[in-house]
């Protein structure tokens, strides 16, 4: 009987003391960073996206009440692996956005997010007066936020 409580007691300590040595090795391999990405990224709500021959200009929401406007080049969206990729959203309720993509705190890609339907209000058609095609010869994104 005194043997049987004597295990019992030493399994209790055991399985109290496991779980300590599971959240120091989670501890350490967040402090070595091996878990973490070179990636990062940024979703940024679209206000209008507007096609033009040589891309895709686009107004987006700044900080505040400002909008911003970014022009990214069709030959981006051109190719697999490419630094741009357009994904066409279905109807629903998910307003159009881009996600910015940063490897090591330097552009690496980015994916538009649009309707489907150019007769959504969040295509437009480019209002006159908007700089032309020397925009778009550009390698990498720059946002202001």
């Amino acid at each position: 009987m005194k043997t049987h409580r004597v295990s019992v007691f030493a399994l209790f300590a055991f399985l109290l003391v496991l779980p300590a040595f599971a959240q120091d090795g989670a501890k350490e391999t967040a402090k070595s960073g091996e878990s973490w990405s070179e990636y990062y990224y940024v979703n940024v709500p679209l206000e209008k996206v507007y096609p033009h021959r040589l891309g895709y200009v686009i107004s987006y929401r700044k900080g505040g009440a400002q909008l911003g406007q970014a022009y990214i080049p069709m030959k981006w969206f051109s190719k697999a692996g490419g630094k741009g990729e357009l994904i066409r959203l279905a109807t629903g309720t998910e307003w159009p956005y881009m996600t910015v993509y940063y490897k090591d705190g330097v552009f690496d890609h980015v994916r538009l997010f649009v309707r489907a339907s150019l007769s959504h209000e969040s295509w437009g058609n480019l209002p006159p007066g908007v700089p032309g095609d020397e925009k778009f010869d550009i390698e990498d994104l720059k946002l202001e936020y």
